[in-house]
């Protein structure tokens, strides 16, 4: 089993405590993002998790627990978003500066080939023009060289609760936010993705996209997958035959995996996240998170049946809980 942690929220940013606390439990409990009274139990001891595919944008805060998850003998390894927007698109983010010694510090203690860079959304704006985004992963880029060898880019998904937010902002400050895959910005597209490969190249980097059906494989970027059962089993020498993910986006290509976050909990603010309604829904929810408690957010009680291996039906349970 793979536990992605997560594509949700930023665990290793804000959730460290909880996250080591379950993993010492043994356990943890999921929560359904459309039935918040719908919880499944899932076992975190090491003979049962594969790996751990952590998401963040700040590392920082749980370097400290790394010990423990390589005393315990787990594997693990790290997708790190590493944008470098203006404040109005990233207000809560650490400086990039931080952010990049934090990356080269994470790299230098687990090997470049267990940290991943994501440039990603890529987002296409009067702030953010073609040669906004060459400029900085151009930059970004050479800093990284020999800390990372994955790229991973995605561009904007218009998802109603993300327009909402960029209406906000057009209202607010008049920024103009456009679609990379229209066809009148076909040209951009292939403009930003040739000089973006090079980029990389150059610096000892191979690009990737993640969940997008747009073939850009003559620029040399390939389709990729975040839960990559290739790479898992390159590094960790895992023999799997992980099939791909039903419950994801139709051009998904990743691994079945268990996601062990929840919506509306990362406090970095990023007005382009598909994962939180607004800033105000994540400060509401911090304030149900116990890190004691088995689930992210909130406490349940009666029984839970632990579930091993979600995806063999004899395991499954559904089991209603009250949330309190």
């Amino acid at each position: 089993m793979i536990i992605s942690a997560s594509r949700r929220t930023d665990i290793p940013a804000f959730f460290g405590e909880w996250f080591s606390n379950r993993i010492k439990a043994g356990y943890f409990y999921r929560i359904n993002p459309f039935n918040p009274n719908q919880v499944k139990s899932f076992s975190l001891h090491p003979e049962e998790v594969d790996a751990f595919v952590f998401w963040t944008k700040n590392p920082r805060p749980f370097f400290k627990y790394l010990d423990l998850l390589e005393e315990m003998g787990f594997n693990y390894l790290f997708h790190f978003t590493l944008n470098d927007y203006p404040l109005v698109l990233e207000p809560g983010v650490p400086s990039v500066l931080q952010r990049l010694n934090a990356f080269k510090e994470l790299s230098d203690r687990i090997g470049a080939k267990r940290i991943i860079w994501r440039y990603d959304p890529v987002v296409l704006s009067s702030l953010t023009p073609v040669e906004y985004h060459l400029e900085k992963v151009a930059k970004l880029a050479q800093e990284l060289s020999g800390y990372t060898e994955r790229l991973i880019i995605s561009f904007l998904d218009f998802y109603g609760k993300v327009q909402r937010n960029l209406n906000r902002l057009t209202l607010c400050d008049g920024i103009r936010f456009e679609d990379w895959l229209s066809v009148e910005n076909m040209g951009l597209l292939n403009k930003f993705a040739a000089q973006i490969s090079a980029i990389a190249k150059d610096n000892g980097v191979q690009t990737f996209t993640c969940s997008e059906a747009v073939d850009l494989q003559k620029y040399g970027i390939l389709h990729g997958s975040c839960i990559d059962g290739t790479l898992l089993h390159e590094v960790f020498g895992l023999r799997r035959n992980w099939k791909k993910d039903p419950s994801q986006r139709e051009n998904c290509r990743c691994a079945v995996s268990v996601d062990m976050g929840f919506y509306d909990t990362c406090k970095f603010g990023c007005v382009y996240c598909y994962a939180n309604t607004n800033s105000k829904a994540a400060l509401e929810n911090g304030k149900r998170h116990f890190p004691d408690s088995p689930a992210l957010i909130g406490r349940y009680n009666g029984d839970v049946k632990i579930q091993s291996d979600p995806w063999q039906p004899k395991n499954t349970l559904k089991q209603q809980m009250k949330l309190f």
